[in-house]
């Protein structure tokens, strides 16, 4: 169980809350979206989860235990518990698909293997598995740099699964991608999450992807919790409350 408790965060040199008192509890098997305009906390907050940003005030516990108040040796322990999928890929350009997959076990093994970029042959075998999972086997050989953006999203999905994580965190990760490829990649995480029986929280701003995906949806604003709740509750008024500065095509949420 993953538990929030009256988290704030204000960057040096601010005068406002990045985020500002959030209380939450997440569980095994939520699908959860985290909505919100740009600047709204959502990136913030989902770094405070695996020790990437420190609260300037309350705590992040994982499974009963003070992730905020955890020296960097226990916080690499954590990091391998909870996958990371990000905005910008953050591969490897020169390496290949499977290079970079691989590297998703770095979290594992000595600092001297991962230097020298020696892997076994059960841990390579490993990592051909979720490549295969994700539907690259045909890319493994490839250079990042020659690969899709979609494709690049499915090399971060493995590296993340790779770790056997027990959470699985995405920030924007579909946000520089097409309508069709970004409901390609929720798919495939609903799918992993499913199977894997994982806690996912994913931050997103297509609500639609939102809706037809998470279990649970929570928007902030400014920092602030102001929805939290089921998909179907999440109608016109709450898109109002959420993007409300943002000009938009309409939606209609009945």
């Amino acid at each position: 169980m993953l538990e929030v408790k009256n988290v704030s965060v204000r960057y040096p040199g601010s005068t406002e809350d990045a985020l500002s008192e959030i209380n939450l509890t997440f569980k095994k098997g939520e699908f959860v979206c985290i909505l919100g305009k740009s600047g709204a906390g959502k990136s913030t907050f989902i770094r405070c989860f695996n020790g990437l940003q420190k609260p300037s005030q309350g705590e992040v516990f994982w499974n009963g235990e003070s992730v905020t108040k955890m020296k960097e040796k226990q916080l690499r322990k954590i990091r391998r518990e909870m996958g990371m999928i990000f905005q910008h890929f953050n591969l490897i350009p020169r390496l290949n698909v499977l290079q970079n997959v691989s590297t998703g076990m770095f979290g594992y093994r000595s600092t001297y293997k991962n230097l020298v970029g020696w892997f076994s042959s059960e841990e390579m075998d490993r990592s051909k598995q979720v490549i295969a999972d994700v539907g690259l086997t045909e890319q493994i050989n490839r250079r990042i740099e020659h690969l899709s953006g979609g494709q690049k999203q499915r090399v971060g999905i493995a590296r993340a699964l790779l770790q056997q994580p027990q959470v699985l965190l995405g920030d924007e990760p579909v946000s520089s991608l097409d309508p069709g490829t970004s409901n390609h990649i929720f798919t495939l995480l609903q799918q992993m999450h499913e199977r894997l029986e994982l806690l996912t929280v994913i931050n997103v701003h297509d609500v639609d992807l939102a809706r037809r995906y998470a279990t649970r949806i929570i928007a902030l604003e400014e920092g602030k919790i102001i929805f939290d709740g089921k998909p179907e509750a999440f109608k016109q008024n709450e898109f109002n409350m959420t993007y409300h500065s943002i000009k938009k095509k309409e939606h209609s949420y009945t």
